[in-house]
């Protein structure tokens, strides 16, 4: 492959998948595509923008002509899509957004990268990224496999389920070369931070209370986010065609234990007395269709190509709290505006 085509770039994950590709394939040219809305920010990406093999392209995926253009000038020979509505909030109050964005998006990629490769499909790949959250809800015990029938509990769920069928409709029916993956929640640099573990660390640096839905105790398996750049490039480069990975990070945490952990490591850093931030805990509301545990079993992925995650979760937020300690500017420009906004909504 020479061009791989990387969408929703400058997000969360996909600034770190960005930055993976252009440092570690040289010989490959990365385009970034990113429409830049609220949670797309160029600022990811400064240690790379000047790279020899980086280009970034803003455009819509809901636009098709736009892609048309991109397609045609660019002639990529990988797609990995990972531009979404992703905030299951922001879905209950504006589901069209996520029918927009994830599913009609989607398609129009499929269709742009068909009408480019035709039948000579030897060496392409069209990579879709989606979430454990198409799985629906599970109990106390057991995992989320491959095989799990899908049940999709909210609106975003349901239009990345969407998507997820869209994608092996276009593998069945026109042969395309895709291969999926379904990852478990993600933490570490430059997460949004309407999301939880951004949000509890900024609002206890803050000193602000920290909003936690229900009775606390809804259960996720966290995934490091350069952990899952590393899956997605392992199984971009040696997935089987057609088929699909699922990646975790072997970390569940109870929503409550998390907070409370973060608390505690926040204090440490900050040089506050041990438990001053628990006293920051506020329950709210829980939120209309919350499902209560997800937890991924990733062993297909160790088993037939090699990955598992390199980091635990303990060390994964202490490294990330540093972090956004130590990036106090880039959370202040990011959380103006329509993150305001959002946040008086919310939460009050």
């Amino acid at each position: 492959m020479s061009t791989i085509l990387i969408t929703g770039g400058a997000g969360f994950i996909g600034s770190h998948l960005v930055r993976r590709f252009v440092q570690h394939y040289p010989h490959y040219t990365i385009v970034n595509l990113d429409a830049l809305t609220y949670a797309g920010n160029l600022e990811n990406l400064r240690d790379v923008e000047h790279a020899p093999n980086y280009r970034f392209e803003r455009a819509d995926i809901r636009d098709p002509q736009a892609l048309a253009d991109i397609f045609n000038r660019y002639q990529p020979d990988g797609v990995i899509h990972l531009a979404a509505e992703s905030h299951v909030d922001r879905s209950i109050s504006n589901p069209m957004a996520f029918v927009e964005t994830n599913v009609i998006g989607t398609v129009n990629l499929l269709n742009a990268a068909r009408n480019l490769w035709g039948s000579a499909t030897e060496g392409k790949r069209f990579y879709h990224v989606s979430t454990d959250e198409v799985y629906g809800s599970l109990g106390e015990e057991g995992f989320f496999t491959e095989e799990t029938r899908y049940d999709p509990r909210s609106p975003y769920s349901a239009s990345k389920a969407a998507s997820d069928h869209f994608v092996r409709a276009y593998f069945h029916t026109y042969d395309l070369p895709v291969v999926l993956s379904n990852c478990s929640n993600n933490y570490g640099p430059y997460h949004f931070p309407e999301k939880l573990i951004p949000l509890m660390l900024k609002n206890i640096r803050e000193e602000k209370p920290l909003p936690v839905y229900g009775d606390g105790k809804y259960t996720r398996d966290w995934l490091w986010v350069k952990d899952h750049a590393s899956a997605i490039d392992t199984i971009f480069h040696k997935g089987r065609k057609g088929e699909t990975y699922n990646i975790g990070g072997n970390n569940e945490w109870k929503n409550i234990d998390l907070v409370e952990a973060l608390c505690d490591i926040m204090d440490g850093l900050l040089g506050r007395e041990p438990g001053a931030s628990r006293r920051l805990i506020t329950f709210v509301k829980d939120r209309p269709g919350h499902d209560r545990r997800y937890a991924i079993d990733a062993s297909k992925l160790k088993n037939e190509l090699g990955w598992q995650p390199a980091i635990q979760a303990e060390e994964g937020f202490r490294e990330t709290a540093k972090w956004y300690l130590e990036n106090e500017e880039w959370l202040l420009r990011v959380s103006s505006g329509e993150y305001q906004r959002y946040y008086e909504q919310q939460y009050g």
